[in-house]
């Protein structure tokens, strides 16, 4: 049997020696199903393929599974491919369910989330509180999709769409939508309906979100975390709630430029040294893809405190920043290095924001526990600090 064509033939991004294919988002196999199966309730006739064309602009052609309709209703789903991309919504079924409602006044298309999709619990995001977690751009494209499917039937009443995703209430928990405040599910999203792989802009565009429904619901101070060991730390070494921070990967400046656009007054960054080491050297994106340095930078603190060239060329034949930690305290410069750290760090996030906003960090090693922090650090932890 020939492999179907699903659109996407020749479209890929090159990272570095690898070409990886692009893919389609949950919103494109909402709105796709929805549309397969509006057609087959209105023609009451099996079809084998859907087209659908995306906000992008690329055509794709689907197969729809799982088809039942008869003359009330009708469901099918459509398989989500992410391409290449790390996506843990990869594989699932997005399934649709269109059954007819009636003459309207005013609105056509009437879309809901079923089991698998997840419910909004906190205001400050896309939909309102306990409107099923389907975006402004998918319900638009179902919307289209099945408005489309109604004119080419000259059908003219209501259609009732109910979107669920088998599985999705488990795949949600490795997600951000917990952090979020969406329960039970996972959210329809995608604003070009195409998922491109290893995308830097999606990642950020998902800190932005947290980060907005953060400032909507009040908040005007952020406590940061790069990833896992940031969190790890304040929940066992600190009396930071770490329930009110959220993580910012390796996009510290991208985190910072959004912080004053969202009209934060301050940032607290609990951080690994070998991240935040990068940024004392002013590099804004710690991951290792885009930069190193670490052992450049470690030396480059010493001698400002004091190294000799002999504990200097021992650091810079160091491969982690632990390693390099080791020697310092060795030399007993520990207090000194993260002082001249902590002032640099400092120095290039307020660069960054252009003293916009107030940025502090506190800095710590998984071996060696905290390091150090800088000047105002103490202080605006204080607003993050749960009552025991």
């Amino acid at each position: 049997m020939a492999e179907q064509k699903n659109g996407l033939e020749g479209y890929f991004v090159t990272k570095g020696s690898k070409k990886l294919r692009y893919g389609y988002t949950t919103g494109s196999c909402a709105a796709a199903a929805a549309k397969a199966a509006t057609w087959m309730l209105l023609s009451q006739k099996k079809i084998e393929k859907i087209d659908l064309l995306t906000p992008r602009g690329i055509l794709l052609h689907l197969m729809p599974l799982d088809v039942c309709f008869d003359e009330q209703q009708a469901s099918c789903a459509i398989r989500k491919d992410g391409g290449d991309d790390p996506d843990a919504t990869d594989g699932l079924l997005v399934y649709a369910v269109v059954s007819k409602c009636g003459k309207t006044k005013k609105e056509q298309v009437f879309i809901d989330g079923g089991k698998g999709v997840g419910r909004i619990t906190k205001p400050g995001l896309e939909q309102p509180v306990g409107a099923a977690a389907i975006n402004r751009v998918p319900r638009k494209m179902i919307t289209e999709a099945v408005r489309e499917v109604c004119e080419m039937c000259e059908y003219t009443e209501g259609i009732q769409v109910c979107i669920s995703i088998p599985g999705g209430e488990e795949v949600a928990k490795k997600t951000f939508n917990p952090r979020l405040g969406i329960e039970g599910g996972l959210s329809v999203l995608g604003t070009s309906g195409i998922v491109v792989p290893m995308s830097e802009k999606a990642l950020i565009a998902s800190i932005r979100l947290e980060m907005e429904m953060k400032r909507k619901n009040g908040a005007k101070y952020l406590l940061l975390t790069p990833g896992n060991y940031g969190a790890d730390f304040v929940k066992e070494n600190t009396k930071l709630d770490v329930e009110s921070s959220m993580k910012c990967s390796n996009y510290v400046g991208e985190t910072l430029d959004m912080a004053v656009e969202l009209g934060f007054l301050g940032v607290l960054f609990v951080a690994h040294i070998g991240k935040f080491v990068k940024v004392s050297g002013g590099i804004m994106n710690t991951h290792s893809r885009h930069s190193d340095a670490r052992a450049e930078l470690m030396c480059a603190h010493a001698l400002r405190s004091g190294a000799d060239l002999e504990t200097a060329k021992a650091i810079l034949e160091t491969i982690t920043t632990e390693e390099a930690m080791e020697i310092i305290r060795m030399h007993g410069l520990q207090d000194a290095v993260m002082e001249q750290m902590a002032e640099k760090v400092h120095q290039y996030m307020q660069h960054r924001v252009e003293g916009a906003i107030q940025t502090e960090a506190i800095l710590f090693s998984n071996r060696f526990g905290y390091l150090g922090e800088t000047k105002g650090a103490e202080k605006l932890a204080e607003k993050f600090k749960y009552d025991l």
